[in-house]
């Protein structure tokens, strides 16, 4: 008698373990996402509420009253009566002096330290001179000493130079060269091949020919994470400015925001004024990061080239 074949078992499928310890990472970046981008949500909420509902519900969480009058207030679009109308003070930011400003001092800074910062850089990686590498030792100390300490002197030789309120006053200290950014290209240099530069140098280039030509175009990643560092940390650079830059004509959007004083008739901060201004502030920073953010984080940790 023939037995009908009988299906095979299927393995007896555990159910699958819950995994604790990711979950509760999630939940441990999310709240961390939380923490870093409210600030930034308060900030737009304020902007795109009007004065009088914003102080009336500081609670709320969007924006109360919603307009975008503070933005067109700011930009000098809106006239005073219709500013006041909306609960602000009326007075107005001269925002597009001091974007300018800003623009100025950050590019006046960023070109002149990445390209100082390059040429020490190649020269502590490449030149042979006494007590280079020494030298070079007692110049990264500076990136042991606050900023602070070396605040009142730089003050005293600006005031000295007579360069007060001027562009040459905000960004001598930072134009020609910081320890980080030499550090940081000389990491680079280091491994650029020297067969490249001896061919050059056997071709009759000079030692600034060989750096200008050969050098600075092998170098674009990381001298573009450099100019992006630079440029982040000078566009919100304040203390300086503020000691040096008082007058008008020179005063950066940092500095103009923090003396953003306009009262409202009711004798309450513009806070929706100032938030708004800070927004449009921002967004160079952020257009840099969104476009170009990659790039740095690629570019921190380079190899140079082999």
């Amino acid at each position: 008698m023939n037995s009908s074949p009988t299906a095979p078992q299927q393995p007896y499928a555990r159910p699958s373990k819950i995994k604790w310890g990711k979950i509760a990472s999630w939940i441990v970046i999310a709240l961390a996402i939380i923490v870093v981008l409210f600030p930034f949500w308060w900030v737009i909420r304020t902007s795109l509420s009007t004065q009088r509902e914003m102080l009336a519900a500081p609670k709320s969480l969007a924006p109360v009253g919603f307009t975008t009058i503070n933005y067109a207030r700011v930009l000098g679009q809106v006239d005073t009566e219709t500013a006041v109308a909306a609960g602000g003070s009326g007075q107005q930011i001269n925002f597009w002096l001091f974007l300018r400003n800003s623009v100025i001092v950050t590019v006046l800074v960023v070109v002149g330290q990445t390209f100082f910062s390059a040429l020490a850089a190649y020269s502590f990686a490449r030149l042979k001179f006494p007590f280079r590498d020494k030298l070079f030792f007692v110049y990264l100390t500076g990136l042991m000493v606050p900023a602070i300490v070396t605040l009142i002197p730089n003050y005293l030789l600006i005031r000295d130079l007579e360069w007060d309120n001027t562009y040459m006053g905000i960004i001598a200290p930072t134009f020609l060269m910081s320890p980080f950014a030499v550090f940081f290209l000389r990491q680079f240099f280091l491994g650029i091949n020297k067969e490249l530069e001896e061919a050059a140098s056997l071709d009759g280039a000079s030692k600034f020919g060989i750096f200008w030509r050969i050098v600075i175009p092998i170098s674009g990643p990381p001298l573009a994470t450099l100019s992006i560092l630079t440029f982040v940390t000078t566009w919100n650079t304040y203390l300086w400015p503020f000691l040096v830059g008082k007058d008008e004509s020179v005063r950066v959007l940092t500095v103009a925001l923090a003396i953003f004083r306009s009262q409202t008739p009711q004798g309450a901060p513009d806070w929706t004024g100032l938030m708004a201004a800070t927004i449009i502030s921002m967004i160079p920073t952020l257009l840099l990061f969104l476009f170009l953010g990659r790039r740095v984080v690629n570019n921190i940790q380079f190899s140079g080239f082999k």
